[in-house]
């Protein structure tokens, strides 16, 4: 089940979806992986490359655009002759939520105010480096914490009133991209598993990273 009718419209109605078989990353693309990247590509560097609060190398890679992002996963995809991608924003919530339908948050329901605040992702200044907190069933960490991840989605705010069953992917053109999470800087504003975010797809902020997917089939 996708969506929640406790959140905002954008995430009503809630609707049954089904996706295909999907790799995910275990953390979000760190910093050692970006320079790789950089590399072997002369892409620009990221600014936060050059900042202490965000260029530790076990860090998420931060400051990227989704068009970064998105040259990211097909370099890699080229290197490892396998398909990359962004997570659509219907994966990302089925790997966030752990096949649980109800559940509020990526550790439950509990309400986040009564957790410290490290042991969400959530401190200030920057992001933790990745894999610091326990990852959820799958095995994947920070899925709601930490940064706001990019999604391969367009992004429409009545997309579920309309969107099909089977592998969701809004494809329309709009004036910005899906992402998902929550982050360091905004602490509980999107963290809930439902809770859909956009930003314009060439902007680059200090709490937007991404994570990649592996195409199965």
């Amino acid at each position: 089940m996708m969506g929640c009718d406790l959140g905002r419209d954008d995430e009503e109605p809630v609707h049954e979806v089904y996706v295909n078989a999907f790799d995910m990353g275990t953390y979000t693309v760190t910093n050692e992986e970006y320079q790789l990247f950089i590399a072997q590509t002369n892409r620009e560097a990221p600014e936060s490359f050059t900042d202490k609060n965000f260029n530790n190398l076990r860090q998420p890679v931060v400051g990227v655009s989704w068009e970064d992002a998105v040259a990211y996963c097909q370099w890699l995809s080229r290197l490892t002759n396998l398909v990359y991608r962004l997570p659509t924003e219907a994966e990302w919530e089925w790997a966030v939520r752990e096949n649980r339908q109800c559940k509020l948050y990526s550790w439950g329901d509990e309400d986040p105010s009564n957790f410290d605040l490290y042991r969400r992702g959530w401190q200030d200044g920057g992001p933790q480096a990745v894999g610091l907190q326990s990852p959820n069933v799958f095995g994947l960490y920070n899925l709601g914490d930490n940064v706001h991840e990019w999604c391969l989605d367009w992004y429409a705010p009545n997309y579920y009133q309309f969107s099909p069953f089977q592998n969701p992917m809004n494809k329309k053109p709009s004036s910005r991209r899906s992402s998902r999470g929550g982050s360091w800087r905004h602490h509980v504003k999107v963290s809930r598993c439902a809770a859909r975010s956009s930003l314009h797809p060439l902007f680059k902020y200090a709490d937007y990273g991404f994570r990649v997917v592996k195409v199965l089939s």
